[in-house]
């Protein structure tokens, strides 16, 4: 099993946690977003997206793709330790929260998006933080209010 990913991704992280929770061994392939060696052929082979994290699994070679599937991947192929809860309920609360990270908040942060903001767009820098502060306060208070009802 081969994990494609940064050091600084959080969706890199996600995997990375959950392999480790899960007692999975999985050799790590750096893929550099900071010197763009996602854009080159060997990694679009892995994923044409060209975004981390991938996950290749040593039985077929095909990869998969996207922090969120790749966990739902490790907790059906590796029951144990869950990290989900048992109940219905529950895991769909978890899974709200997390796509709240990964859909909401996780998207402002990556530098593919700053990067358009500022070349595509000509959104000076000043206006770009004043807008990924507003979404990302958005997302982080939308957490909070769901997690506070955990209370």
């Amino acid at each position: 099993m081969r994990l494609y990913g940064f050091w600084r991704s959080l969706a890199t992280y996600r995997v990375r946690v959950a392999l480790a929770l899960k007692g999975v061994e999985a050799h790590e392939v750096s893929v550099d977003l900071l010197q763009g060696t996602q854009h080159g052929d060997d990694y679009k082979a892995v994923n044409p997206q060209s975004v981390v994290p991938s996950l290749v699994i040593d039985e077929d070679g095909a990869p998969l793709f996207q922090s969120l599937a790749i966990l739902e991947y490790l907790e059906e192929k590796y029951p144990q330790p869950p990290l989900l809860p048992r109940d219905a309920r529950g895991r769909a609360r978890v899974r709200g929260l997390a796509l709240i990270v990964a859909c909401d908040g996780h998207p402002l942060i990556v530098p593919r998006i700053r990067n358009y903001l500022e070349r595509e767009l000509h959104v000076d820098e000043a206006a770009r933080n004043r807008w990924l502060q507003h979404w990302t306060l958005k997302a982080l208070e939308a957490l909070e209010a769901h997690l506070a009802k955990e209370r």
